[in-house]
This record gives structure tokens, sequence and C-alpha cells, in this order.
């Protein structure tokens, strides 16, 4: 397996990516959508997600197949970016059509990012225009770092972001991640450093550092975050509860159904797991939606299916450490970042 030509999401055929971001908001949306309704499903294991429309992708459910994804900042608010996207759908008349009507079908997941040191005192929600900008900027790149939903993301030790992977597997197909990473836990190891990710990275995509040499790691978990969090709240609020989650994508060519799209997203939080520490905790949202284009017939579904779970979460894995790496330092951020901590 080696990486696409973009070491993107947009790698996988027929897929593209639109950020809109609010510097002094410190927030902002992510769109993946594609040149046609896809297949998806999701998969969540943090113990406090924020989602809309995430039902209608269960295996038994009767939609088969949906217009865009959204992830955002916001919290709750930042569902709303979800509408924006449905308002741009239905001006290009894409949905699922109910008679003369139709009816775009967009479920979307959120990050909390509202005690981040922006500007939170809006009049209006501004996640419904936010996810309409980024719907209308979607391309085949994509920026990185401190971009879209990754915009105000934190780690616990710096700050988080917008990060994106793929692999071409010896079949043929594509798979790719797409994450905005805002954990309760860390993406590095003490000091700063070194990635949890290190033993995945690809041809020093983030730093080349190499695995930490130390041993006995993970058994401390201090946070710069809690910390900041806790002064942006004057103390009145216990940040680390539901203030947190790692949300991704993970897209392929090869045509899955909605049950194996569900088994890629499950696979995927492997990906999780090894690039921040801790994971899945009860005050992370964290999930993983799992798309597929269906343009890429499997010969043999079922084996192709494990190749395809392994490659997304090593994607993820490696999205993960990206989202740090390329992070940048903005005006009024409560955390430094990896290339200056």
């Amino acid at each position: 397996m080696i990486p696409g030509s973009r070491n993107l999401i947009t790698d996988v055929p027929g897929i593209q990516v639109g950020n809109a971001q609010d510097a002094l908001l410190k927030s902002g949306t992510t769109v993946l959508t594609a040149d046609q309704p896809f297949t998806a499903s999701v998969h969540v294991m943090g113990g406090a997600p924020g989602t809309r429309e995430t039902d209608l992708l269960a295996p038994d459910k009767s939609v088969a197949k949906i217009d865009a994804l959204v992830l955002s900042g916001g919290s709750a608010f930042g569902l709303d970016a979800c509408s924006g996207v449905m308002d741009a759908l239905r001006a290009q008349d894409r949905g699922f059509p109910v008679g003369p009507a139709r009816v775009p079908l967009v479920p979307g997941a959120i990050l909390f990012d509202l005690l981040n040191g922006g500007s939170k005192d809006w009049g209006e929600n501004p996640y419904r225009a936010l996810g309409r900008a980024a719907f209308d900027s979607a391309s085949e790149d994509i920026k990185l770092g401190t971009a879209g939903a990754g915009a105000g993301a934190t780690t616990a030790m710096l700050k988080g972001g917008l990060g994106s992977a793929s692999l071409v597997l010896e079949s043929g197909a594509t798979v790719g991640a797409l994450v905005a990473a805002n954990p309760m836990g860390s993406a590095t190891t003490p000091g700063d450093r070194h990635f949890w990710a290190a033993p995945f990275e690809i041809d020093g995509e983030f730093g080349g550092l190499g695995p930490d040499p130390a041993a006995g790691l993970g058994r401390q978990l201090p946070s710069r975050k809690i910390a900041a969090m806790t002064r942006q709240s004057g103390g009145a609020v216990l940040p680390e509860e539901r203030a947190n989650t790692t949300i991704a994508i993970v897209a392929t060519d090869a045509a899955l159904t909605k049950a194996q799209c569900q088994r890629l997203a499950m696979a995927a939080h492997d990906g999780i797991g090894r690039a921040i520490v801790p994971a899945h905790m009860p005050g992370d949202g964290d999930l993983v939606f799992a798309a597929s284009t269906g343009a890429r017939p499997a010969a043999n579904p079922e084996a192709e299916l494990s190749s395809l779970c392994h490659a997304a979460a090593l994607c993820l894995s490696r999205a993960i450490a990206r989202a740090v790496y390329l992070a940048r330092p903005e005006s009024g951020d409560l955390l430094p970042c990896w290339a200056a901590p």
C-alpha cells in the first residue's frame, strides 16, 4: 500500500471536500461530498457524541445513499452547518426524491470548541453560513491543520486541527481518512515531540522523528487543555466532561454495502486508539463515518473488506498526527502548536 498522489481523502475518485472557518470565532466546518450520492454508515465509540441524522445510516434503515457529510466545530450549534449544506444541495436540485420534492440527506457530527479563546458572542448562529460556504468551496484540494472543522480544535497538550491521509491498495482500491482532532487525550508522547502514530508514518509526513524511545508511557495524563478551558470558564464548569471529540470520515471507491461501511467505520476507530492516548473516553464524542462511492466493484468483496478496514485504520492514525503537525499559531491561542511548542 502506498499513499495516493495527494495523500488526502480526495485521492478517492469522485470525493470532494470544502472548508470554511472564522479566525475570530476560532471555529469552522468541513464538508465532504461526491459526484453522486454515496453509501455511508457510522460508528460511535465516544461517550459524548453530538450528531445529526446518523440513525438513518444504520444498515437496517431504508435510506440507501446520502449527499454529503459534515464535520463541524461549535458543539450543538455546529449541527446547523448541515442546514447550510442542505440549502446548497437544494439549490442544485440534489437530494432524495419524494414525488416532486427533493430532500438532501446530510448527516453530521460536531466537536466542542466553545472554550478555546475565540469570540463566541454571536447574535445569530454562524454555522449555517459556514456550512454553505464549506460546501460551495468543495474541491480535491484540502487545506489541513488550522482549517475547517479543525480551526479551533485542541488536544490535551497542543493545538489540534484537520488532517487527512490516503492509501492505494494492491487491489487498486483507494482508501482515505479525514479527521478533526479535538480529543481529551494527546496525539503526542510526553515532551510533545513524538507522535503516538509514529510507527505508521510514511515519508516523514508528520516530522519523521520516529517513535518515542522511552518506555512505560501513558501512565500520566497531563492536560494543558483542561487547565486552559478551566481558566476560560472561570472555573464554573468541568470542561473535561463532554468537551472533547475526534470526528472523522473514512472513504473508499470500493463498492460496499451499508453494513460493510459500518464495519469499515468500526475498524477505523483502531486508528484513533493508536494515535491518541487516551481515546474513546466518556468525555469524548469519538465518531467515524464511512463512505463508499461504489465506483470500483470488488472481485472478492469479503476478502477485500479486511484490507480496506486495515487501511482505513492506518490512514486515520496518520491523519490525526498530520492534523496536529500542520496546526499553525494564531492570535489568542490557548495552547501551543507542535511546530512551536
